[in-house]
């Protein structure tokens, strides 16, 4: 008679057990990273929309602008994932520190579903901060 043991068998689900326990949190921070690119590139759009609103509207320009000075129509910036809205009303902020030179700051913090990072920042020099 040929065949595997019980033994065979059981050190067999215990390896595949083992490999399915490890594996689990690698796939995890890949699912998020995929889901933190779309609030990249929502990020990237505003950091688009707030060089041209500088560009347009010179020194008057410091503060928080709203969507609709930005060129923005309302559920733009929605995704699957991200929610836009006013300023710190979705899971974006965004300020004009400064016009001369270029300061502004882009923050988005991590929706429900999503584990780390909490927190991604992208300045005006395309500089991105990630918070643990």
């Amino acid at each position: 008679m040929k065949g595997f043991t019980l033994v065979e068998l059981m050190v067999g689900i215990l390896i595949v057990a083992i490999l399915a326990t490890a594996a689990i949190p690698i796939f995890r921070g890949s699912t998020d990273a995929a889901k933190w690119s779309e609030g990249k590139a929502i990020m990237g759009t505003m950091a688009t929309a707030l060089r041209t609103h500088v560009a347009l509207n010179g020194p008057s320009s410091v503060g928080t602008p709203t969507l609709a000075e930005l060129g923005i129509l309302p559920g733009v910036l929605d995704g699957a994932y991200f929610t836009g809205g006013e300023s710190g009303a979705g899971d974006f902020s965004w300020v004009i520190n400064d016009d001369n030179p270029l300061d502004f700051l882009i923050t988005a913090t991590a929706p429900p579903g999503i584990t780390k990072p909490s927190k991604i920042t992208l300045n005006a020099r395309g500089r991105w901060t990630i918070t643990p």
